[in-house]
């Protein structure tokens, strides 16, 4: 049994040579996961924080992994884009006294039915947009 504390988060992976902060929860953690692995193939490391206590959130470990990682943060949900994660972890990197470049995917249309991993591609939060918003902070 694993406790998660109000106001915690859980660093899922995390190595000196990450590039990237993901922040994600719930089924979008599985998802990071996947384009972790698949940009680790190609030499891009992905620390992976699962931010479970939204409200409130663990504005100092984001802060910590944010600037272990450059500045570089993706945030990513399966939610409308307002009044979300996304929101939560900007407002606490707001605190951060180095520059932050933040990208932050969320569903942005009403979704349809069909598979958890269509939908996921079809709102842009599934591993593979995951992995694309990954690069293009990687790469500047």
């Amino acid at each position: 049994s694993e406790d998660f504390p109000i106001g915690g988060s859980k660093i899922v992976r995390s190595s000196d040579d990450d590039a990237v902060t993901v922040v994600a929860s719930g089924i979008t953690v599985h998802e990071a996961v996947k384009a972790a692995d698949e940009l680790q193939e190609s030499g891009i490391a992905v620390r992976i924080i699962d931010a479970y206590s939204i409200k409130p959130i663990d504005g100092e470990t984001l802060r910590a992994a944010a600037r272990a990682t450059g500045g570089n943060v993706v945030a990513v949900e399966d939610h409308w884009p307002e009044g979300g994660l996304g929101e939560a972890v900007l407002s606490a990197l707001s605190e951060e006294a180095d520059p932050i470049r933040f990208d932050h995917l969320a569903v942005g249309n009403m979704p349809g039915s069909g598979k958890s991993e269509e939908l996921m591609d079809a709102a842009g939060i599934s591993a593979n947009h995951i992995a694309d918003a990954v690069r293009k902070l990687a790469n500047g």
